[in-house]
Protein backbone atom coordinates (compact mmCIF):
# COMPACT_ATOMS: atom_id res chain seq x y z
CA UNK A 1 0.00 0.00 0.00
CA UNK A 2 0.92 3.40 -0.66
CA UNK A 3 0.59 6.15 1.96
CA UNK A 4 0.64 9.31 1.65
CA UNK A 5 0.95 12.95 4.25
CA UNK A 6 -0.35 15.81 3.55
CA UNK A 7 0.28 19.01 5.57
CA UNK A 8 -1.84 22.12 5.47
CA UNK A 9 -0.25 25.79 6.29
CA UNK A 10 -0.54 28.29 9.17
CA UNK A 11 -3.80 29.67 10.28
CA UNK A 12 -4.99 27.06 7.49
CA UNK A 13 -6.81 23.86 7.52
CA UNK A 14 -6.75 20.29 5.21
CA UNK A 15 -8.98 22.42 2.98
CA UNK A 16 -6.11 23.77 1.77
CA UNK A 17 -4.43 20.78 0.43
CA UNK A 18 -8.10 18.79 -0.29
CA UNK A 19 -7.87 18.72 -3.81
CA UNK A 20 -4.25 16.79 -3.90
CA UNK A 21 -5.21 13.95 -0.90
CA UNK A 22 -8.73 13.76 -2.40
CA UNK A 23 -7.51 12.95 -5.70
CA UNK A 24 -4.98 10.33 -4.19
CA UNK A 25 -7.23 9.02 -1.79
CA UNK A 26 -10.40 8.98 -4.81
CA UNK A 27 -8.61 7.84 -7.73
CA UNK A 28 -5.50 6.16 -6.24
CA UNK A 29 -6.69 4.26 -3.07
CA UNK A 30 -3.55 5.58 -0.94
CA UNK A 31 -3.78 5.89 2.31
CA UNK A 32 -4.28 9.47 2.90
CA UNK A 33 -3.64 11.50 6.04
CA UNK A 34 -4.24 15.32 5.99
CA UNK A 35 -3.83 16.05 9.96
CA UNK A 36 -5.37 19.51 11.34
CA UNK A 37 -2.21 20.78 12.72
CA UNK A 38 -2.99 22.11 16.65
CA UNK A 39 -4.22 25.21 17.01
CA UNK A 40 -5.91 25.04 13.75
CA UNK A 41 -9.33 23.90 12.64
CA UNK A 42 -13.01 24.80 14.13
CA UNK A 43 -12.00 24.26 17.80
CA UNK A 44 -8.31 25.66 17.65
CA UNK A 45 -6.76 28.22 19.69
CA UNK A 46 -3.54 29.42 18.03
CA UNK A 47 -2.73 31.56 21.21
CA UNK A 48 -1.56 28.94 23.38
CA UNK A 49 0.07 26.32 20.57
CA UNK A 50 3.99 26.09 20.06
CA UNK A 51 5.42 24.92 17.28
CA UNK A 52 6.83 22.05 18.92
CA UNK A 53 3.31 20.35 18.93
CA UNK A 54 2.90 20.94 15.14
CA UNK A 55 6.12 19.12 14.43
CA UNK A 56 4.98 16.12 16.61
CA UNK A 57 1.28 15.83 14.80
CA UNK A 58 3.56 15.61 11.65
CA UNK A 59 5.85 13.00 13.31
CA UNK A 60 3.27 10.86 14.98
CA UNK A 61 1.71 10.84 11.30
CA UNK A 62 4.39 9.72 9.21
CA UNK A 63 5.21 7.31 11.91
CA UNK A 64 1.76 6.02 11.43
CA UNK A 65 1.53 5.70 7.71
CA UNK A 66 5.12 4.11 8.05
CA UNK A 67 3.86 1.39 10.07
CA UNK A 68 1.29 0.72 7.28
CA UNK A 69 2.32 1.14 3.92
CA UNK A 70 5.17 0.12 1.66
CA UNK A 71 6.32 3.31 0.93
CA UNK A 72 4.71 7.01 2.11
CA UNK A 73 5.01 10.46 -0.09
CA UNK A 74 5.14 13.93 1.59
CA UNK A 75 3.76 16.63 0.63
CA UNK A 76 3.45 20.08 2.26
CA UNK A 77 2.09 23.80 1.41
CA UNK A 78 3.12 26.88 2.42
CA UNK A 79 4.34 26.33 6.58
CA UNK A 80 3.26 22.83 5.71
CA UNK A 81 6.16 22.55 3.13
CA UNK A 82 8.65 23.70 6.02
CA UNK A 83 7.64 20.36 7.92
CA UNK A 84 7.30 17.95 5.44
CA UNK A 85 10.84 18.79 4.74
CA UNK A 86 11.70 18.13 8.50
CA UNK A 87 10.07 14.96 8.20
CA UNK A 88 11.55 13.94 4.65
CA UNK A 89 15.10 15.03 6.37
CA UNK A 90 14.11 12.79 9.44
CA UNK A 91 12.25 9.70 8.39
CA UNK A 92 12.38 7.00 5.37
CA UNK A 93 10.14 8.46 2.81
CA UNK A 94 10.18 8.24 -0.82
CA UNK A 95 9.54 11.28 -2.28
CA UNK A 96 8.17 15.27 -1.39
CA UNK A 97 6.45 17.62 -2.96
CA UNK A 98 6.84 21.09 -1.70
CA UNK A 99 3.98 23.57 -2.52
CA UNK A 100 4.36 26.61 -1.89
CA UNK A 101 6.64 26.20 0.99
CA UNK A 102 7.43 28.94 3.05
CA UNK A 103 11.38 29.15 3.69
CA UNK A 104 10.64 32.49 4.03
CA UNK A 105 7.85 34.72 6.26
CA UNK A 106 4.30 35.36 4.76
CA UNK A 107 2.33 38.42 4.31
CA UNK A 108 -0.71 37.74 6.52
CA UNK A 109 -2.60 40.58 5.30
CA UNK A 110 -1.89 39.46 1.43
CA UNK A 111 -3.23 36.07 2.08
CA UNK A 112 -6.42 37.56 3.51
CA UNK A 113 -6.54 39.67 -0.25
CA UNK A 114 -6.04 36.64 -1.75
CA UNK A 115 -9.04 34.84 -0.26
CA UNK A 116 -11.39 37.65 -1.15
CA UNK A 117 -10.20 36.78 -4.77
CA UNK A 118 -10.70 33.20 -4.76
CA UNK A 119 -14.41 34.24 -3.48
CA UNK A 120 -14.76 36.42 -6.23
CA UNK A 121 -13.15 35.32 -9.32
CA UNK A 122 -13.17 31.93 -9.04
CA UNK A 123 -16.07 30.99 -7.14
CA UNK A 124 -17.72 33.84 -7.65
CA UNK A 125 -19.63 34.16 -4.48
CA UNK A 126 -20.60 30.64 -3.83
CA UNK A 127 -18.55 30.70 -0.47
CA UNK A 128 -20.37 34.03 0.93
CA UNK A 129 -22.71 32.02 2.67
CA UNK A 130 -20.53 28.82 3.36
CA UNK A 131 -19.55 28.69 7.00
CA UNK A 132 -16.46 26.42 6.61
CA UNK A 133 -14.97 29.55 4.54
CA UNK A 134 -16.54 31.96 6.73
CA UNK A 135 -14.50 30.61 9.88
CA UNK A 136 -10.95 29.94 7.73
CA UNK A 137 -10.93 33.64 6.88
CA UNK A 138 -11.92 34.74 10.24
CA UNK A 139 -8.94 32.54 11.59
CA UNK A 140 -6.89 34.07 9.52
CA UNK A 141 -7.84 37.85 10.39
CA UNK A 142 -7.72 37.16 13.96
CA UNK A 143 -4.04 35.28 13.56
CA UNK A 144 -2.35 36.50 17.68
CA UNK A 145 0.97 37.65 17.50
CA UNK A 146 2.43 35.05 19.63
CA UNK A 147 1.25 32.19 16.90
CA UNK A 148 2.94 34.49 14.46
CA UNK A 149 6.31 34.10 16.46
CA UNK A 150 5.80 30.21 16.79
CA UNK A 151 5.48 30.44 12.93
CA UNK A 152 8.62 32.10 12.49
CA UNK A 153 10.65 30.05 15.08
CA UNK A 154 9.67 26.54 13.00
CA UNK A 155 10.68 27.92 10.24
CA UNK A 156 14.28 28.96 11.44
CA UNK A 157 14.52 25.50 13.21
CA UNK A 158 13.40 23.35 10.01
CA UNK A 159 15.76 25.44 7.64
CA UNK A 160 19.04 23.68 8.93
CA UNK A 161 17.18 20.16 7.86
CA UNK A 162 16.60 20.95 4.15
CA UNK A 163 20.35 20.23 2.77
CA UNK A 164 19.69 16.58 4.70
CA UNK A 165 16.91 15.68 2.25
CA UNK A 166 18.06 13.33 0.11
CA UNK A 167 14.89 11.91 -1.27
CA UNK A 168 13.39 12.94 -5.02
CA UNK A 169 11.56 16.56 -4.25
CA UNK A 170 9.27 18.53 -6.58
CA UNK A 171 8.92 21.94 -5.80
CA UNK A 172 6.07 24.07 -6.95
CA UNK A 173 4.81 27.88 -6.57
CA UNK A 174 2.63 30.49 -8.07
CA UNK A 175 3.99 33.37 -10.14
CA UNK A 176 1.58 35.22 -8.71
CA UNK A 177 2.26 33.92 -5.32
CA UNK A 178 1.78 37.71 -3.26
CA UNK A 179 2.31 35.60 0.18
CA UNK A 180 5.74 33.58 0.10
CA UNK A 181 8.22 35.44 -1.93
CA UNK A 182 9.95 33.64 -5.16
CA UNK A 183 12.88 33.58 -3.37
CA UNK A 184 11.58 31.25 -1.46
CA UNK A 185 11.46 28.28 -3.94
CA UNK A 186 14.48 28.75 -5.65
CA UNK A 187 15.99 28.79 -2.16
CA UNK A 188 14.75 25.36 -1.49
CA UNK A 189 15.56 24.38 -4.90
CA UNK A 190 19.07 25.49 -4.20
CA UNK A 191 19.75 23.84 -0.96
CA UNK A 192 18.13 20.57 -0.84
CA UNK A 193 20.34 18.28 -0.32
CA UNK A 194 18.49 15.58 -3.08
CA UNK A 195 20.84 15.14 -6.56
CA UNK A 196 17.36 14.64 -7.90
CA UNK A 197 14.57 17.29 -7.40
CA UNK A 198 13.00 19.78 -9.72
CA UNK A 199 11.25 23.15 -9.74
CA UNK A 200 8.30 24.69 -11.46
CA UNK A 201 6.13 28.00 -11.00
CA UNK A 202 3.20 28.16 -12.44
CA UNK A 203 2.35 31.00 -14.38
CA UNK A 204 -1.18 32.03 -13.56
CA UNK A 205 -1.24 30.44 -9.39
CA UNK A 206 -1.44 32.62 -6.44
CA UNK A 207 -0.19 31.11 -2.83
CA UNK A 208 -2.96 28.94 -2.56
CA UNK A 209 -2.00 26.60 -5.19
CA UNK A 210 -4.13 23.93 -5.11
CA UNK A 211 -7.28 26.37 -5.37
CA UNK A 212 -6.26 28.49 -8.34
CA UNK A 213 -6.87 28.58 -12.09
CA UNK A 214 -4.39 25.85 -12.46
CA UNK A 215 -5.29 23.24 -9.97
CA UNK A 216 -5.67 20.36 -12.62
CA UNK A 217 -2.47 21.35 -14.66
CA UNK A 218 -1.24 21.12 -10.39
CA UNK A 219 -2.60 18.07 -9.51
CA UNK A 220 -1.25 16.28 -13.09
CA UNK A 221 2.15 17.55 -12.31
CA UNK A 222 2.65 16.24 -8.62
CA UNK A 223 0.67 12.58 -9.94
CA UNK A 224 3.86 12.49 -12.79
CA UNK A 225 6.47 13.54 -10.52
CA UNK A 226 5.30 10.73 -7.56
CA UNK A 227 4.11 8.16 -9.71
CA UNK A 228 7.21 7.69 -12.59
CA UNK A 229 10.02 5.29 -11.62
CA UNK A 230 12.64 7.39 -9.43
CA UNK A 231 15.44 7.18 -11.67
CA UNK A 232 13.26 9.31 -13.80
CA UNK A 233 13.10 12.35 -11.92
CA UNK A 234 14.31 15.33 -13.87
CA UNK A 235 17.42 16.58 -11.68
CA UNK A 236 17.16 19.93 -13.56
CA UNK A 237 14.71 23.14 -12.98
CA UNK A 238 11.53 22.96 -15.35
CA UNK A 239 8.69 25.09 -16.42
Amino acid sequence: MIGCLCLHGFTGEPWEVEPISTYFLNEKKWLVYTPTLPGHGPTGNLKEVTYQEWVLVAEVAIRELLKRCDKVYVVGFSMGGMLASYIAAKYPVEKLVLLSAAAYYVNPQQLIQELKDIVRLRLKGELDHDEHFKHYHKKVVETPMSAVMQFMQVVKKIKPYVNRVKVPTLILQGELDGIVPKKSALYLYQNIGSNKKALAFLPKSKHLICHGFERELLIEKVESFLCREEDDVDESSCS
